[in-house]
């Protein structure tokens, strides 16, 4: 119990990281799974333009 007293605040911005590491991989599954793309969708400048968004035409 003493070493959670003395790295409270260590532990608390510990957990707030992995929360938002959570949120954002999970946001990212997610749009994965919609087929929205995390680029921006701008593939008029992208050299993968053809391989990404197979259904988009340019």
């Amino acid at each position: 119990m003493t070493f959670i007293a003395e790295h409270a605040g260590t532990i608390i911005v510990c957990i707030l990281i992995m929360t938002g590491i959570f949120f954002a991989v999970r946001k990212l599954i997610r749009d994965k799974r919609k087929g929205r793309s995390h680029c921006g969708d701008s593939c008029g400048s992208c050299p993968y333009a053809g391989t990404c968004h197979k259904d988009t035409t340019l």
